[in-house]
């Protein structure tokens, strides 16, 4: 039984602290829609996902309104499409991505992500056909997510994915570049992809899962920073334990919202993921908690240490609360919507090598960071390299979502709106990394792979 005090504590943090469910995510199986004409698949996946999530929508807002929790979005995650796609005699896939988004535009939700392939080994017909469909992909549609699965610990890292991913993305930031390369934001490149995340743009729908499922994405940057803010000079183990307690209470709201959904829904409840994701609004930064730590700035010397007594108190806290915490659990560091990471960058003191020793201890990885239009392929390719390289050895789970923005350069701002956000344009490396993509392969996977 909840307590006065319990309720009314929950009221004040979706009131003044942020408070909020993130994402309510409905994962849909589309292996029963594959035919050899491309069409008739198109066909299946809009009339199984517009009957699958009818109700997705209302549900949620229902929700919001006997609960009093914002729930900020509601989405979709598919089958990757690369598996779903293969049957056809088409090449192009561009079609069915062109089906998910209207089909998430019937049912009234915010994404849709699937539009991915799993090559971390290597190419099928299918992951092909996908990846060469990224940019046309994204570039036509709106609503669409697409993520490409590189490297993973028991595999090692598929170089050549890794060199095609680069040049893919600077594709669509030209295909996008009336939009400042935002087809770049709807693409993640990562190691270690998980099944079950509910977040985007990496979210898709796992074949360890069920025909439909709901997963939940909760997050609470303000009220930690706050709990954080009260404690100036609480040593680290005490304020490690005041984090954990903290995400406890929000795994339990996040639970309690997604099992209610899941049997209005008829559908099994999945996992919640406990991603302290942030947003350009103020008082909702990850940046905000480790600066109430002690750091003058972030990206100041300290910050891995701070970020990694987050992570690791928060993944505590949600295992104390359910059995079924589960997608990626840690904290977010997007650049562009964070309002204390974008001051970070534009200060100079969060680099985008900083940024990748965070990304160590952190849920994912480079995420929404604005670098030079002109950046080559090449480059963007070593930055995925060196990400991938992170997870696969440290067996977690790393990403990459670089823009290069076209036309734009050091110094400059862009303007992406909504939970998207401002980037200010940070440099990368100069010297050429060219020729070490190149040569091309498999880098082995780490010792450490061999558990069995």
């Amino acid at each position: 039984m909840l307590t006065n005090r319990e309720i009314l504590e929950t009221i004040r943090m979706v009131q003044e602290e942020n408070l909020d469910i993130r994402t309510i995510t409905m994962g849909i199986s589309l292996r029963d829609c594959a035919h050899e004409d491309i069409k008739e698949v198109r066909r299946r996946i809009y009339d199984k996902i517009t009957t699958r999530a009818a109700r997705l929508v209302a549900v949620g807002e229902e929700l919001e309104r006997e609960y009093g929790i914002p729930i900020v979005n509601k989405r979709i995650s598919v089958t990757p499409i690369a598996l779903v796609g293969e049957a056809c005699r088409a090449d192009d896939y561009t079609e069915l991505a062109l089906a998910l988004d209207e089909a998430a535009r019937e049912v009234g939700v915010n994404f849709i992500g699937g539009f991915s392939a799993l090559v971390h080994k290597g190419f099928t017909k299918g992951d092909i056909n996908l990846i060469k469909s990224i940019p046309r992909a994204l570039a036509q549609t709106e609503l669409v997510c697409s993520s490409v699965n590189v490297g993973t610990t028991r595999a090692g890292i598929n170089m050549d994915a890794v060199a095609w991913m680069g040049q893919i993305i600077k594709e669509t930031a030209q295909l996008t570049a009336d939009r400042d390369g935002l087809g770049c934001a709807k693409l993640v490149v990562f190691c270690n992809a998980t099944e079950d995340n509910p977040f985007m743009a990496g979210a898709f729908h796992g074949i360890g899962e069920p025909e439909t499922v709901i997963n939940m994405g909760v997050s609470g940057p303000g009220v930690v920073r706050n709990v954080v803010s009260k404690m100036p000079d609480a040593d680290f183990g005490t304020l490690a334990e005041t984090i954990k307690k903290t995400a406890f209470k929000i795994t339990r709201m996040g639970e309690l919202i997604g099992r209610e959904a899941s049997r209005r829904l008829g559908v099994p409840f999945g996992i919640v993921d406990l991603s302290l994701a942030p947003t350009p609004a103020i008082g909702d930064s990850v940046a905000d908690i480790l600066e109430a730590m002690g750091l003058e700035r972030t990206g100041t010397h300290g910050t891995t240490a701070a970020l990694a007594l987050l992570n690791d108190a928060v993944k505590k806290g949600g295992a104390m609360a359910s059995s079924y915490v589960g997608g990626l659990s840690g904290a977010f560091i997007p650049v562009s919507e964070d309002a204390g990471m974008i001051r970070a960058a534009e200060a100079g003191t969060l680099t985008i090598d900083k940024l990748e020793a965070m990304t160590c201890v952190c849920s994912v990885g480079l995420d929404m960071i604005a670098i030079p239009g002109d950046t080559p392929a090449e480059t963007i390719s070593a930055i995925i390299a060196d990400e991938a390289a992170i997870g696969m050895i440290n067996q977690k789970t790393t990403a990459v979502r670089v823009i290069p923005v076209p036309g734009k350069q050091v110094g400059e701002v862009v303007e992406f709106g909504g939970l998207l956000g401002r980037a200010p344009i940070i440099p990368v490396h100069r010297e050429s990394s060219a020729a070490f993509v190149a040569r091309g392969g498999r880098i082995p996977a780490p010792i450490n792979s061999l558990k069995n």
